[in-house]
């Protein structure tokens, strides 16, 4: 027998740790995932409804969701609603999951973007600092 029905909890992935997220981005990511359908991976809170339940501000939220997109752990896109007028207006945002293992590659694809940045950088300063001892510079 299940000791714990399926609705009433999720997983997170280990990997979310190692992906240089603060509490705020972990906590926004965690509450998508408990709400996303697990069978279509997507779901459709409020930035308002995301704050409540994760004490944080919309605008807050707002900057959460961005980040986490950026990074690759959900992708979003508008949707909309028609009222019983007629008329169309905006609705929320269909968040969708995605893979982990997308976002340890992005993850890591930025890591080793910025290694070798840095060590562009070192070559080119140790240029500069050789010319500057040639005689005559």
């Amino acid at each position: 027998m299940n000791q714990f029905p399926s609705k009433n909890y999720f997983t997170m992935p280990n990997e979310i740790f190692s992906l240089g997220l603060d509490a705020s981005e972990i906590a926004v990511y965690a509450y998508l995932r408990c709400l996303e359908n697990r069978s279509s991976y997507q779901c459709w809170p409020s930035y308002t409804t995301i704050g409540n339940a994760v004490g944080r501000a919309k605008n807050t939220v707002m900057r959460y969701v961005d980040a986490l997109a950026e990074k690759g752990l959900v992708s979003t896109e508008p949707t909309s609603v028609l009222m019983r007028s007629g008329i169309k207006k905006n609705g929320n945002l269909r968040y969708t999951i995605r893979p982990i293992r997308e976002a340890i590659e992005i993850f890591h694809a930025r890591q080793l973007s910025a290694v070798e940045r840095a060590a562009e950088r070192q070559r080119v300063q140790r240029k500069l600092s050789a010319m500057d001892m040639l005689p005559g510079a």
